[in-house]
């Protein structure tokens, strides 16, 4: 009884754990002398992806976040340029697994872990970094990066990356928070 509560409590912890690991990270960072206030409009620039298929879809979920702001997208000319990129690479873990923790005589004296087994887990990791330039100096005003582990879903993927465009611009603009 005692190795099976043992083993449940390992599986429980590493389903714990990986939950921790693979948890969407989001971050941003702004010009502090940007004045938000004045852009109204934007315009893209270029989304770089290596899937053609998720163009339109963080284009769709970059504006449905500025529209929701009161930005409004425009053709060309716009106050701020919208450069996005996104990025995909594989990231590995460890796993351990512990099937006992002692008890009894072993070698070497009483006591001890038991026996223990480690597997390689490789996953795949999309990143999304949106970048926005005031249209007429150039210089970068905002960059907000997204990261959450990827799936063979394609409508899973795609729900994550509307949140995660919707999590990087929760606070935006910038100026609203002062």
């Amino acid at each position: 009884m005692k190795l099976q509560s043992t083993k449940l409590f390992s599986i429980a912890l590493f389903f714990a754990l990986t939950a921790v690991a693979f948890a969407q990270q989001v971050k941003t960072d702004y010009d502090h002398n940007a004045k938000f206030g004045q852009y109204k409009t934007y315009s893209w620039e270029k989304v770089q992806t290596k899937d053609p298929l998720l163009v339109d879809r963080i284009k769709d979920a970059v504006n449905g976040v500025l529209t929701g702001k009161g930005w409004t997208q425009v053709d060309s000319g716009g106050d701020v340029c919208v450069m996005a990129i996104e990025i995909t690479q594989n990231q590995q873990t460890l796993n351990t697994f512990y099937d006992g923790f002692g008890g009894g005589r072993r070698w070497g004296g009483f006591g001890g872990f038991g026996d223990a087994t480690t597997t390689t887990e490789t996953y795949q990791v999309g990143s999304l970094v949106v970048d926005l330039f005031d249209a007429k100096t150039k210089n970068l005003i905002w960059r907000g990066s997204s990261s959450d582990t990827l799936s063979n879903n394609a409508d899973k993927n795609t729900k994550n990356l509307d949140k995660g465009v919707k999590k990087m611009f929760g606070h935006f603009p910038p100026e609203a928070n002062n």
